[in-house]
């Protein structure tokens, strides 16, 4: 391509050929009867003429700076435009040039973007595969809102969707069974369950449990990638035949010391449980241990006044899984404890596996094999999904196999 001063030059040249040409044509163009008249009039019309020569050169020369600074501006307009590979701008830093590959930075920005719609869109279209988020209950009754917990799953979805990094959608499936959906139209009884994981978390397993007015249940369970010697979320909330509640949301803890942990995190939780009077009751020893696996700052209560779902529970709900969230963007990845990390949630899962009072829940609705793989092959399975990871995951495939 032609520098910038050549083609300056190049307009010069022609528009001083162009004026040279007017003028010529005003010198051709004037009666010969002027030429025979006086001297006085022929020498007073060739400086008219040379008057014009002179005006359209300067003209010309006038021109020329404009049109160099509408080249050098084009090609300044066009280098912060280009978005080929060798695009690059020079950007003045307090007085220091920087050279910056603008097409590289335009071309992350975008498919940045590009894949943060896909996530968002791949995620949507397996929540809707599966008819989510729910907007009647299987037991619905005219004009009432049967479905006590599903804003905490549309809530838990959004967050998942806007905050994680990579966020990819994991089959539901325990050998060649699918769990992540099931109906007893005959009780009027149906269970949803989606399994996710992204760069902060191995595993995150959300489940909605619609009966109408009988049991409503959301659980979740969201496990930190291994290099994270950090807690479990862990989030527990049942409502029965509108007149009884049970909640439990936890930082639950994979060893018996908060110090055995890559940071503390109790401190954290204190001034928000402390600001929800309800939310700080103490379990029973009927089903768990609540020393072993729970931590000091556990929201625990139950309760009868419906109201404090929404006025107590919920934000509680969503200070806790920002706050966990924060927590791992906090602490430092550490490689080398991967594996003893590992080890300690699948003693978690092998605890809570033995415990979980809904087993005969499910059993009773769905039937005792399908009960029994539920929860010993997807809900606690975090230690064959972790071994299987790579294999398992997909796009959408939440029905397809590992």
């Amino acid at each position: 391509p032609l520098s910038r001063n050549t083609v300056c030059c190049i307009c010069l040249i022609v528009l001083a050929c162009v004026c040279v040409c007017v003028s010529r044509f005003h010198l051709r163009s004037i009666p010969s009867t002027h030429f025979k008249s006086s001297t006085t009039q022929v020498h007073n019309n060739n400086n008219n003429n040379m008057s014009r020569i002179t005006f359209y050169t300067a003209l010309s020369i006038l021109l020329a700076a404009p049109i160099q600074g509408f080249v050098a501006g084009g090609r300044r307009s066009f280098v912060q435009h280009d978005t080929s590979l060798n695009a690059n701008l020079r950007m003045d830093s307090e007085g220091d040039f920087v050279d910056i590959d603008l097409s590289k930075a335009l071309f992350q920005q975008k498919q940045s973007s590009i894949g943060m719609l896909q996530t968002e869109t791949l995620v949507e279209k397996a929540e809707a595969s599966l008819g989510m988020p729910w907007k009647e209950s299987i037991a619905q009754k005219e004009d009432e809102d049967m479905l006590l917990y599903m804003p905490f799953w549309e809530w838990h979805m959004a967050f998942l969707k806007d905050n994680l990094t990579n966020l990819k959608v994991l089959p539901c499936k325990g050998g060649d069974t699918d769990f992540s959906l099931n109906q007893n139209d005959k009780k009027k009884a149906r269970i949803v369950s989606m399994c996710f994981s992204s760069d902060e978390y191995s595993k995150i397993r959300m489940t909605y449990y619609d009966a109408g007015e009988n049991t409503q249940v959301f659980n979740a369970v969201c496990y930190p990638d291994p290099s994270y010697n950090l807690p479990i979320l862990g989030i527990d909330l049942l409502a029965f035949n509108r007149k009884k509640y049970l909640a439990i949301v936890d930082f639950q803890p994979i060893h018996d010391e908060e110090k055995d942990h890559a940071t503390t995190f109790e401190h954290i939780l204190e001034p928000i449980k402390n600001s929800y009077e309800s939310l700080q009751g103490r379990m029973s020893s009927k089903f768990y241990d609540e020393t072993k696996f729970f931590s000091q700052q556990m929201l625990f209560s139950r309760f009868d006044d419906e109201n404090i779902v929404t006025q107590e529970l919920f934000p509680a709900f969503t200070q806790y899984v920002q706050s966990h969230l924060e927590l791992l963007r906090s602490t430092k990845r550490d490689e080398s404890q991967r594996s003893f990390v590992r080890d300690r949630q699948t003693a978690y899962n092998d605890y809570s596996a033995e415990r979980d009072p809904a087993t005969g829940l499910f059993a009773a609705m769905f039937g005792k094999e399908w009960a029994h793989g539920f929860v010993h092959e997807f809900l606690f399975s975090h230690a064959k999904e972790e071994q299987s990871q790579e294999e398992t995951k997909t796009s959408i495939g939440i029905l397809g196999d590992p």
